[in-house]
C-alpha cells in the first residue's frame, strides 16, 4: 500500500516517490491502452501566443472597476496617505504571496482551478467553491458593464440627458443648479437619471417590477463583447487584451490632465493625499485595506490559476507576478488623483465639503462623475471618454473571469468539453445572461446588492483564500512548493514568500475573515433594510460556496477505502503529492523544441499533463 510510505521524514517523498510509481505503473499503462482504444484523441491545450500575452492579461484583469472607484475613496476616507501604511503592509504580507501562489500553481501544473488540486486532492473543493464563485461574480459583475454601456450610448449627443430637468422621467423636485445650500426635498438631475430612467426603481427586494429593455440589450451586448473575446482560446484573447488592458491608461492620463487644470482640483488632490494617523488606530482602517487587497487582485477565483496554466513551463512567473501588482497598486494610486481632482472640482463649484462629494462604488461612477461631467465645457466628449474607460476596464476583468471558469471545467472533462469549447462558452454566456436578467429589473438594483454583498465577496472570498494558502504551504509543503518554482524559473524565490504563505498570510486572511464576521451587519441600501428572506437568500449564495470545501473533504472520506484511521492519514499525507511533477514530460518538450527549433510541431504535446491528471487525481481511493 502507498501509505506504508507516510511515516519518515526527510526519506518520505524518495521512499513514497517509488512506491507510488511502482504501484500505478500498471493503472497507467491500463489507461493508456484505454486511451488508444478511443477513436478520437484529446485536442490539444493552447499556450500564449505572444511573450507579453500573460502579463497584460494579469494586468487587465487584476485592474479593475475597483482600481477607480473604491480605492481613492477608501484612501480619501481613512486618513489619506495613512491609509498606505495598511495597504502597502497587507499587499507585502499577503497580496503579493498569494498572487505569485496562484500564477505558480497553474503554471506549474499547466491545469485549470480544479485540477491543480491533485497536489492536495482533500482540498479540491477550494477549486470547486473557486468555480461557484466566479460564476455568481461573473453573473453580477457584467451589470456594471451593461450600466457604462448604457450610459455611453446616451453620451453621443450634444446634451447629456443627465443635465437638465426637461427629459419625461424628470420629477417637479429636479434641480441642476449645484451651488444650492439645502437640497433637503430636492433631487438632482443625475439622481432622477439612474434612479427614474436606467433602473426606474421600485421600493424594495419585494417588489422585482419588469426587466428594463434598454438595460436588457446593453447586457445582451456586454455578453457578446466577452463571448467573443474568449471564444477562440487563449491565443486569440491574449490579442485582445493588448488593447483592453491599455486603452484604460490612455483615459486616465487625459482625464487626468483634464482634472488637475479644474479650479478646486488642487484641494481635492491635498484632501487625498495628505496623511491623518490618527486614523491608524482604528480597525476598519486596517480592515479596509486587507479588503480591498483581497478584491482588487481577484484572488481565490481561480482565474490567475487559468491565467498562469497557459504559460510555457519555464516561464519566470516571479517576475510576472512582482511585475504586475506592482502595476496594479500604481494604477490605484494614479487613480485617485483623477478621482480626487475632480471630486475637488465638484467640491468648489457646489461649496460643499470634499468628504461629502467623495462616494464610492456605482455612486462615484453613476453619480458623481457624471455630475462633474455636466459643469465641463463640451462635456459629452468628458463622458464618453469616462464610460469607455469603465467599459474597458470591466470587461477584461470579466472576460478573464469568465475564462477561468471555463478553463477549470474545460480541463476538468477535456474530452467532451475541449472540442466543443466554442458551444460551451456560448452555452454558459446565455445561462449567466438569462440569471442576470435578475440584476435589471425595476427591482433589480437590490437584487445586484444582494449578490455584490454575499455571493463572491466578503467572507465567503476569504474562507476559501484561507484555505488555498494552507493546503499548499502545510499539506502539499512549502518546501516542495518552493522546489517547483525552482524548477520553473531555475532559482528559488525569496525566502520571505515561505514566511508569508506558512504564517503571515494565513494570520492575515484568517483575522479579516473574523473581523469581518463580526462587524458583519444586516444589509441595507440607502434607508431600506433588506427583509430576513432576501438575507436568507444571500447567506445561501455565500454557503453555496463555502460549503463545498469541508463538504468535498466529507465526500472523499466517506468513498475511500481502508480503516478509518487509514483514510485520515491518507488524506493529511496524500500519496499522490508526489506526482507533482507531471509536468515534467512537458519539460523534456519544451528542452526538444529548443534543440530542434520547431515551435510549430510541437502545440498536441501539453495535453499530456491533463491526462495524467486524470488518471493520477484519485489514487488515494485506488490505493
Amino acid at each position: 500500500m502507498a501509505t506504508n510510505g507516510t511515516k519518515s521524514t526527510d526519506g518520505q517523498v524518495v521512499t513514497e516517490l517509488n512506491e507510488v510509481t511502482t504501484n500505478d505503473r500498471p493503472k497507467v499503462e491500463e489507461s493508456k491502452e484505454e486511451q488508444k482504444k478511443k477513436k478520437k484523441p484529446v485536442p490539444d491545450r493552447e499556450t500564449w501566443g505572444g511573450k507579453f500575452d500573460f502579463l497584460l492579461s494579469c494586468v487587465g484583469y487584476a485592474i479593475g472597476l475597483g482600481n477607480v472607484w473604491r480605492f481613492p475613496y477608501l484612501c480619501g476616507k481613512n486618513g489619506g496617505g495613512a491609509f498606505l501604511i495598511p495597504y502597502f503592509l497587507t499587499l507585502i504580507f499577503a497580496g503579493v504571496p498569494l498572487f505569485l501562489l496562484e500564477c505558480a500553481l497553474g503554471q506549474y501544473t499547466s491545469i485549470g482551478g480544479l485540477g491543480v488540486w491533485k497536489l492536495a486532492p482533500m482540498f479540491k473543493g477550494v477549486g470547486l467553491a473557486a468555480a461557484v464563485l466566479s460564476f455568481w461574480l461573473n453573473i453580477y459583475y457584467i451589470v456594471i458593464i451593461a450600466w457604462a454601456l448604457y450610459y455611453l450610448y446616451n453620451s453621443f449627443t450634444t446634451d447629456l440627458p443627465w443635465k437638465s430637468c426637461n427629459n419625461p422621467w424628470n420629477t417637479e423636485r429636479c434641480f441642476t443648479n449645484y451651488s444650492i445650500a439645502d437640497t433637503t426635498n430636492l433631487t438632482s438631475a443625475v439622481m432622477e437619471f439612474w434612479e427614474r430612467n436606467v433602473h426606474d426603481i421600485t421600493d424594495g427586494l419585494e417588489k422585482p417590477g419588469q426587466v428594463r429593455a434598454p438595460l436588457a440589450i446593453t447586457l445582451a451586448i456586454a455578453w457578446v463583447l466577452v463571448y467573443f473575446c474568449i471564444w477562440k482560446g487563449v491565443s486569440w484573447t491574449g490579442k485582445v487584451v493588448y488593447f483592453s488592458a491599455t486603452y484604460p491608461y490612455f483615459m486616465l492620463f487625459i482625464l487626468f490632465i483634464r482634472g488637475v487644470t479644474l479650479p478646486g482640483a488642487t484641494d481635492g488632490i491635498m484632501f487625498y493625499i495628505t496623511p491623518d494617523f490618527e486614523k491608524l488606530k482604528e480597525s476598519e482602517v486596517w480592515l479596509d485595506a486587507a479588503t480591498q487587497i483581497f478584491f482588487s487582485y481577484g484572488l481565490g477565483l481561480g482565474s490567475l490559476i487559468a491565467l498562469g496554466s497557459y504559460n510555457p513551463f519555464n516561464n519566470n512567473v516571479y517576475r510576472d507576478s512582482i511585475i504586475v501588482c506592482c502595476i496594479n497598486s500604481t494604477t490605484s494610486m494614479f487613480a485617485g488623483f483623477v478621482i480626487f481632482s475632480i471630486v475637488g472640482f465638484m467640491a468648489n463649484v457646489t461649496k460643499r465639503p470634499i468628504a461629502d462629494v467623495a462616494a464610492s462604488g456605482p455612486g462615484l461612477a453613476f453619480l458623481a462623475y457624471p455630475e462633474a461631467v455636466t459643469q465641463l465645457p463640451i462635456s459629452p466628449l468628458w463622458a464618453i471618454l469616462f464610460f469607455s474607460m469603465l467599459l474597458m476596464l470591466g470587461i477584461d476583468s470579466q472576460f478573464c473571469t469568465v475564462e477561468g471558469f471555463i478553463t477549470a471545467l474545460v480541463d476538468e472533462f477535456p474530452r467532451v468539453l475541449r472540442k466543443r469549447r466554442e458551444i460551451f462558452i456560448a452555452c454558459v454566456c446565455v445561462v449567466s445572461y438569462i440569471i442576470g436578467l435578475s440584476n435589471i429589473t425595476q427591482g433589480g438594483l437590490y437584487v445586484f446588492k444582494l449578490f455584490d454583498y454575499y455571493s463572491a465577496s466578503g467572507m465567503c472570498l476569504l474562507f476559501l483564500v484561507f484555505f488555498e494558502c494552507i493546503s499548499i504551504s502545510w499539506f502539499y509543503g512549502v518546501n516542495k512548493f518552493y522546489d517547483n518554482i525552482q524548477e520553473m524559473i531555475g532559482y528559488k524565490p525569496c525566502i520571505w514568500f515561505k514566511l508569508c504563505w506558512v504564517f503571515f498570510t494565513p494570520l492575515i486572511v484568517a483575522g479579516v475573515f473574523l473581523f469581518s464576521a463580526v462587524q458583519m451587519v444586516p444589509l441595507t441600501m440607502n434607508n431600506y433594510v433588506f427583509p430576513a428572506w432576501g438575507q436568507g437568500v444571500g447567506w445561501l449564495m455565500a454557503l453555496s460556496s463555502m460549503i463545498l470545501i469541508p463538504g468535498y473533504m466529507v465526500y472523499m472520506f466517506l468513498t475511500m477505502k481502508g480503516t478509518y484511521k487509514e483514510r485520515i492519514r491518507i488524506m493529511l499525507q496524500p500519496p499522490n503529492v508526489v506526482k507533482a511533477q507531471e509536468n515534467g514530460p512537458e519539460q523534456q518538450q519544451q528542452q526538444q523544441q529548443q534543440q530542434q527549433q520547431q515551435q510549430p510541431a510541437q502545440p498536441a504535446q501539453p495535453a499530456q499533463p491533463v491526462q495524467q491528471q486524470q488518471e493520477y487525481e484519485w489514487k488515494a481511493k485506488h490505493s
